[in-house]
C-alpha cells in the first residue's frame, strides 16, 4: 500500500462474560453427547451473556481494555467501528450504545455487518479512514457477538458452536514498516440464505409464526457451510501470500475466524502451516463470530508471543458469505483482558 502513514494495532482488549455453559449441559439441549461435541468439533466450552447483557455491554468492556492497553484515553478516539451480526436492536447501531458506554464522545460511531467477517472488514474501514483524514489519530474497532440470545438449544448445528464474547483493537499511526498490509475482502450474496437469522427484520417482522418458528434463531446449512470453509480458507492463505510476494514459512503468525477447532487445525495442516504458528482458541470460547479473529489475534500476544516486526496473516470467512484477509507486521502492542472469574451456569449449581 502507498503512502506514508502507516496504520497498525496499538494495543488490544478482550471480554468474555463469566458464565460458562459447558458440553454437558449444552448436549442435553441438542440431543447429543459431550463426547460427540468434542469430537466433532472440539469445543470444550462457550461464554454466555447474563440475560440483562446485550453486545453492547461486552463490547465496552473490550474496548476499554484496548485503551487501556494501547495508553489512549477514550476521549482521544476518533472513530468507533463495531463489527457484529447479533446487534442491541435494528437500529440504532451498536456502536453508538458502545460510544456512550466508554464515554468516547469525540468518536464517529458505526457499525459493519459482515458477520464473523465483521472485525476485518471493520479494520479496513478504520485502516482507510485513519490514512484519509490525518486529523483523526485513533480508532477503536471491536468485534462483539451475543449468539446465545439467537440460539435455539435443541438445534445440534448450532448450539453446540456459538458463544459469546467481544474483542477490540486500537488502531493508530505506527512506524514505516509495521502496521496492516494487503487487505483482501470479498462476498458472495448468492449464497446468504445458507447461514442467516430469518425474522426480525423487514423481510419477516417479527410476528405470533415467526415465534412459533423459532424465526429468530440462527439457521445454518452445516454441510454447504463446511465445504465452504474447507473450499475459502486455503484460497485466504495462498491468495494472501501470493499478493505479498511470502510463503508459509515467512508468516510468524496465523489468525484465523474459529469456526470449528477441529477443522481448523486440520485445515492448517493440510496447508503445511506449523501448529505452534497458527492461532486456536475456539476450544476454550467457541465460535464468537466477529470476535474470533481478533480474540485469536489478542491471544497471540501473550500466548505466542508476538514480537515487534512478527509477520502475522490473518484469514476470516463468514455468513454473507464473506471472507478477507490481511497481512499486518506486528507494532509491538499489547492485549489487555477484562476476562471475569468463571462462574458455573445454573444447572451446575449457581447461586440462583
Amino acid at each position: 500500500m502507498t503512502g506514508e502513514r502507516r496504520i497498525g494495532v496499538l494495543g488490544m482488549g478482550t471480554h468474555l462474560p463469566p458464565t460458562v455453559r459447558t458440553n454437558a449441559e449444552v448436549a442435553l439441549g441438542a440431543g447429543v453427547t459431550a463426547e460427540w461435541i468434542i469430537e466433532r468439533t472440539g469445543v470444550l466450552k462457550r461464554h454466555v451473556a447474563a440475560d440483562d447483557e446485550a453486545a453492547s455491554d461486552l463490547a465496552a468492556h473490550a474496548v476499554r481494555a484496548a485503551a487501556d492497553a494501547a495508553g489512549v484515553d477514550v476521549s482521544d478516539i476518533g472513530l468507533l467501528v463495531c463489527g457484529t451480526s447479533t446487534p442491541d436492536e435494528l437500529g440504532p447501531s451498536t456502536a453508538c450504545r458502545i460510544q456512550t458506554a466508554v464515554g468516547a464522545r469525540a468518536a464517529v460511531a458505526l457499525d459493519v455487518s459482515a458477520a464473523c467477517s465483521g472485525w476485518l472488514f471493520a479494520a479496513k474501514v478504520a485502516h482507510d479512514w485513519l490514512r484519509g483524514s490525518p486529523e483523526i489519530r485513533y480508532a477503536a474497532v471491536v468485534g462483539v457477538e451475543a449468539y446465545s440470545k439467537f440460539l435455539d438449544p435443541t438445534d445440534r448445528g448450532t448450539a453446540v458452536l456459538f458463544a459469546d464474547g467481544a474483542a477490540a483493537a486500537i488502531l493508530g499511526p505506527v512506524p514505516g514498516g509495521q502496521g496492516f498490509t494487503h487487505f483482501g475482502l470479498g462476498s458472495d450474496g448468492a449464497l446468504a440464505d445458507r447461514v442467516l437469522i430469518p425474522a426480525g427484520g423487514s423481510r419477516s417482522p417479527a410476528s405470533a409464526s415467526t415465534l412459533d418458528d423459532r424465526a429468530h434463531c440462527i439457521r445454518m446449512d452445516g454441510r454447504t457451510i463446511g465445504r465452504f470453509i474447507t473450499d475459502t480458507f486455503p484460497r485466504l492463505i495462498t491468495d494472501a501470500l501470493d499478493r505479498s510476494g511470502l510463503s508459509i514459512e515467512d508468516i510468524d503468525c496465523f489468525v484465523a475466524h474459529q469456526p470449528n477447532p477441529v477443522l481448523l487445525r486440520r485445515m492448517g495442516a493440510e496447508l503445511g502451516i506449523p501448529a505452534d504458528r497458527l492461532v486456536v482458541v475456539g476450544d476454550e470460547v467457541g465460535n464468537i463470530g466477529a470476535a474470533s479473529a481478533p480474540y485469536a489475534l489478542a491471544r497471540a500476544v501473550s500466548a505466542h508471543p508476538l514480537r515487534p516486526g512478527d509477520r502475522v496473516l490473518v484469514a476470516v470467512f463468514g455468513a454473507g458469505m464473506t471472507w478477507g484477509s490481511a497481512l499486518l507486521t506486528w507494532s509491538g502492542a499489547p492485549a489487555v483482558t477484562s476476562v471475569a472469574t468463571d462462574r458455573p451456569s445454573e444447572s451446575e449449581g449457581a447461586p440462583q
